[in-house]
């Protein structure tokens, strides 16, 4: 179980997936009228992960959510929460992120978010300095928005 933790932890690190905070005033943003609201979820998911609240964060997903981080895969807010969610909060709290570009769109009860960002600070003693991608779709169901997929990725800053 520690060599897993400590594993999650280097991956977060590594990628800093879980560092997309909402969109910085002034950032591009191209977000459909009818995305705004599935959009407002998606920062709330940051937020709950910089706040390490894991049941917040658990809240905003769909029982099946998929996630793909780093080439790997968990299958369901359960698996999410008992692998990497834990890492993703621990490394959104350390590493400052801005929002560089975000755009989206939605089509009745379905939305995708794309945003861009960079993430730039200090986690575990090792600079960070990262340009980040993600997107996430959401379905709305009851009247509530909930993330079904989130593909995060990211690559060292060339600049």
């Amino acid at each position: 179980m520690i060599v897993f933790v400590a594993r999650a932890a280097l991956m977060a690190m590594a990628l800093g997936a879980a560092a997309v905070p909402a969109a910085a005033p002034g950032a591009p943003t191209e977000l459909s009228p009818a995305a705004r609201e599935a959009a407002a979820v998606v920062d709330r998911f940051h937020d709950a992960l910089r706040r390490a609240d894991s049941v917040a964060a658990q809240s905003l997903l769909a029982e099946r959510a998929l996630i793909f981080e780093a080439g790997g895969v968990e299958r369901g807010k359960a698996e999410y929460a008992a692998e990497h969610l834990g890492a993703d909060a621990a490394y959104a709290r350390a590493v400052p992120a801005a929002v560089t570009r975000r755009s989206g769109e939605a089509l009745r009860s379905m939305a995708w978010i794309a945003t861009e960002g960079r993430t730039t600070g200090i986690f575990t003693g090792k600079p960070i300095d990262q340009l980040t991608t993600e997107t996430m779709v959401l379905r709305q169901a009851g009247g509530a928005w909930k993330i079904v997929h989130i593909h995060w990725s990211s690559g060292k800053a060339s600049r």
